[in-house]
């Protein structure tokens, strides 16, 4: 699992899925978006970062499955199917 932020929330995930967007990333392979929260303050997510990062492993499976109980990846629901070639 993987909690990050951005202010280019393509561009990361884009990185992330060629395998270079983080070491942890490359490493294990996780290039599926399972979750995503938006914030207009990046103070905010910043903020929502460091508190998930904390959390335990269960409260993160529990948060993605409320939103997201298959696990899908929601690239193409939130950059389109054509956004890799932009």
């Amino acid at each position: 699992m993987y909690v990050g932020v951005t202010a280019d929330a393509l561009a990361r995930v884009s990185r992330h899925r060629e395998g270079t967007g983080s070491r942890h990333v490359a490493d294990f392979g996780k290039t599926r978006l399972v979750y995503v929260e938006h914030h207009d303050d990046i103070r905010q997510a910043i903020a929502r970062e460091k508190l998930v990062k904390k959390w335990r492993r269960e409260w993160k499976f529990a948060l993605i499955e409320a939103g997201n109980p298959d696990w899908d990846d929601l690239w193409d629901q939130w950059f389109g199917s054509g956004a890799a070639e932009e």
